[in-house]
């Protein structure tokens, strides 16, 4: 009699594998239950932050017209437009002009108070509503009555002068009186952040306050409309290039309703990037409870795969089943994190829809839950391809005999050659789809880095538990033994824990550095005021009188313009690929000053300084960081438009700054020549010998009553503005941290009870032979304790490198350890591993030896 043997094909094979899958999961989860959970919390949190941006983002472009109050909006500084940019502008469209800079109001009591004036014309607003309590018509609210003109003031204002509606407050020279209260301006977030509250007023009430002195720090916004017929981004587009082309020395900065906000559209890119790799940190903790998930799955399923063997199955052929239980039930928990995270808008607008000031529209983006699916089902597969790759090799005897502590072996080359493929795909997929591939490549090698440096603390944890001398204490000995005997728990508790750990130490540390910068007290020798718009024909009378109010305190007076990089090298700003950490020098104007001695707080790196009496051709001073990232060398000259003049200059020397001091720093100094004639004002700042913040009020008044056209700042109020946002940032990072530290706990707890069968085991043997419950519970306490202490010393230093490396190199600001929350993640840690270790413990010892024993 003859056998004949049914080829097999690839495709019957693959669909025969999924059927003895799916049927093997009939039986249930177990063990796969954090497997899933895991995997969803990752996804969700990645679908979920990706998902909220897509919204933000297609809110911003949907109301992009709206935000910028028109189709296209052209600014300057310290200058208006020329009667011909005014006529070319309106002969294309409806046009509106809008003022904005700073000033001091005064209450009718002598209050003051720093405001962000905001002066618009009879067609304000073109687009979108201004909304008003009580609401009244715009011309009414600012219009002249009564001898004072009219505004509408941020809340904010009337609580800190303790105003009411039609209460009178002066700012320079004007009167004006509080009609209406602004509760939102359609346009406001394609503004900067505001350093006092809002006031709106007309145009004639700002030429009446006297604040328009040449050379003050005043932004004219000419907003224009397009005609319907003629108002998509086309159009707007060929009206950009015209008017570069007709007015190439205008020098003003054009955005289009396609980049309303540039500014703020980077610091969500940023901050999604940022959530984003929270989110993907979060995947790979949950990685390692993949890998426990699967690895116990696969010790249970022994027998299971030796009788596949028995019965004709190859090693590859059990590969190919179990990856498909994988690839499935990563597929399910995908599922569930993408329904989270792709609800996420929905619940936000839901939930705090009055009160967002983003224009966020929740849609579903399946781009970014498909990417959100590919990290989990990628995730799943690198860190369950190890386990899965050694179900090739269980011998068949495993049917036959059990084995206490089981050979440890690699899977096959061909399944490394796999998980390496694999590996690299996820790299690939997370650095290539960055918004800051430099950011995401650190991210990459410093969570190899960690998973490295975590079998390493495990592996000498365990070294060092097998080298120490044997303890009288038969809870200590026991306790140690079990730290280092085969098949011990520890590499999966540290793997588990420590990345977790490490990330939360991270944050904590970071936040807190954020919160010592900007809401502690200020550094060592800080100006305690700032003193803006000092005309230059003020300035020596204006230091005089500060050395007469405040003779104990220091002063620095510098001459202050505002420009804009407009060419480097012969190339357009526009065209120059600046560096991530120098492209916001070219996105706006920036302080510009001039000087015939070295800036204090700076320090000269490359060339020489010009001296006090050069004549030559206009020179310039740049920051280091800011000329490398521009790709710019002493030699390498820059055009500057300065008040619609295009200025050149050559670099002539290259300068580091002290930014921590708060001291006036300027990217670019010019040589004195390089602006002869230009209006201009000045800037000084007042630093006290002894500083008294109750003597801030006195100051601001005297100041006030003897120059009202001078705008005092407040440093410790300017500190507190950034600081608050800056800390709803830090809140929102420590939240999608959260998901993390939740993770981590899950893979613990996993870890945990893949262990429990070995634990009853122990205990079973241990308490047949004469142990007590009480001596075991402490054995096991201390071994969790040492454990997690382990752990936990880990995750504070790799923390603290990490937050280190990102406060002063990437946000370049002065470190300074957090010790509290340092000892509370180690607290942290310790009630985490002892508390969970002692639940399955607990479990363990109540199991009856009779039994177990029976089935030994």
């Amino acid at each position: 009699m003859s056998t004949v043997c049914e080829p097999v094909y690839p495709r019957r094979t693959s669909w025969l594998a999924l059927r003895y899958a799916l049927r093997e999961l009939r039986g249930g989860l177990r063990g796969f239950y954090v497997f899933i959970a895991c995997l969803a919390l990752g996804v969700m949190a990645i679908a979920g932050v990706g998902s909220v941006a897509a919204s933000l983002s297609g809110g911003l472009e949907r109301e992009g017209r709206t935000l910028l109050g028109g189709d296209v909006a052209f600014s300057l500084i310290q200058r208006e437009a020329k009667p011909e940019e005014i006529a070319f502008l309106r002969a294309r469209g409806q046009v509106s002009v809008a003022a904005t800079l700073r000033g001091m109001a005064r209450s009718h009591d002598g209050k003051l108070a720093l405001v962000e004036l905001k002066a618009v014309d009879g067609n304000y607003p073109m687009l979108g509503d201004v909304t008003l309590a009580p609401k009244l018509p715009m011309a009414d609210v600012l219009a002249e009555r009564d001898g004072a003109f009219g505004a509408a003031a941020d809340s904010m204002l009337l609580t800190r002068l303790d105003l009411k509606l039609g209460d009178r407050i002066t700012i320079g020279n004007a009167t004006l009186q509080i009609r209406s209260v602004v509760d939102a301006e359609p346009d406001k977030l394609a503004g900067s952040v505001g350093l006092g509250p809002r006031v709106l007023v007309s145009d004639a009430s700002l030429r009446a306050t006297g604040l328009l002195q040449p050379g003050s720090l005043v932004r004219w916004i000419y907003r224009l409309k397009l005609p319907d017929n003629a108002s998509d981004e086309r159009a707007a587009t060929q009206l950009i290039e015209s008017a570069r082309s007709a007015l190439p020395e205008a020098g003003w900065e054009i955005r289009s309703r396609s980049n309303a906000s540039p500014q703020l559209e980077r610091t969500i890119n940023r901050f999604t990037q940022f959530l984003t790799l929270v989110g993907l940190a979060a995947l790979l903790v949950g990685g390692v409870g993949v890998a426990n998930a699967v690895k116990s799955h696969i010790d249970r399923r022994h027998d299971v795969i030796a009788s596949f063997k028995a019965l004709g199955a190859t090693g590859r052929d059990v590969f190919q089943i179990y990856l498909m239980q994988v690839i499935v039930l990563a597929g399910v928990g995908s599922v569930i994190g993408l329904a989270g995270g792709a609800a996420l808008p929905f619940v936000i607008v839901g939930v705090f829809g009055k009160l967002l000031l983003l224009p966020v529209i929740p849609a579903l983006h399946p781009d970014e839950l498909a990417l959100s699916f590919i990290y989990g089902l990628l995730t799943a597969l690198v860190f369950g391809l190890w386990p899965l790759g050694r179900v090739h090799d269980v011998p068949v005897a495993a049917l036959f005999r059990e084995v206490v502590a089981r050979e440890w072996h690699r899977p096959r080359w061909s399944y490394l050659a796999l998980m390496a493929a694999v590996t690299v795909l996820l790299v690939t997929v997370a650095i290539g789809l960055a918004y800051d591939k430099r950011i995401a490549a650190v991210f990459v090698v410093s969570s190899v880095a960690v998973f490295g440096l975590l079998r390493g603390v495990a592996a000498g944890l365990m070294a060092l538990a097998r080298r120490l001398p044997r303890s009288d204490i038969t809870m200590l000995r026991l306790a140690i033994a079990n730290i280092h005997r085969p098949g011990a728990l520890t590499p999966s508790v540290v793997l588990s824990l420590g990345l977790g750990l490490a990330v939360l130490v991270t944050i904590t540390q970071i936040d807190g550095n954020l919160r010592r910068q900007f809401l502690a007290s200020l550094p060592e020798r800080a100006p305690a005021f700032y003193f803006l718009d000092i005309p230059s024909s003020e300035a020596d009378r204006f230091g005089a009188f500060l050395k007469q109010i405040m003779p104990a305190s220091s002063f620095e007076d510098v001459p202050m313009l505002r420009g804009r990089i407009v060419a480097a090298r012969g190339i357009k700003a526009e065209e120059l690929k600046a560096s991530q950490d120098a492209e916001w020098v070219l996105q706006s104007d920036r302080g510009l000053t001039y000087t015939s001695e070295i800036p204090k707080g700076s320090k000269i790196v490359e060339g020489e300084w010009w001296g006090p009496d050069y004549q030559g051709p206009p020179l310039v001073s740049m920051e280091k960081r800011i000329a490398d990232g521009l790709k710019l060398k002493i030699g390498d000259d820059i055009v500057v438009n300065v008040l619609g003049r295009d200025i050149p200059a050559r670099i002539a020397n290259l300068r580091t700054l002290d930014w921590q001091g708060l001291g006036v720093n300027f990217v670019l100094v010019f040589s004195p020549n390089a602006f002869k004639g230009a209006p201009h004002t000045h800037v000084t700042t007042l630093t006290e010998a002894h500083p008294d913040p109750t003597n801030d009020a006195k100051v601001i008044k005297q100041v006030a009553d003897a120059f009202p056209m001078v705008t005092s700042v407040r440093m410790r109020e300017a500190l507190e503005t950034i600081g608050t946002v800056v800390v709803n940032l830090a809140l929102a990072i420590r939240g999608a941290s959260a998901v993390t530290l939740i993770s981590a706990i899950l893979v613990l707890g996993g870890a945990l009870a893949a262990g429990h069968h070995q634990r009853v085991y122990d205990a079973v043997i241990l308490k047949t032979l004469g142990a007590t419950r009480a001596r075991l519970l402490g054995a096991y306490a201390l071994e969790y304790l040492m454990i997690g202490f382990a752990t936990a010393v880990f995750g504070v230093i790799a923390g603290t490198i990490a937050a280190w490396l990102i406060v002063t190199r990437l946000m370049t600001l002065s470190f300074a350890w957090q010790a509290g929350s340092a000892v509370g993640v180690v607290a942290v840690a310790l009630i985490v591993t002892v508390g969970l270790g002692l639940a399955g413990t607990l479990l363990a010892l109540n199991q009856k030896p009779a039994g177990v024993l029976r089935n030994l």
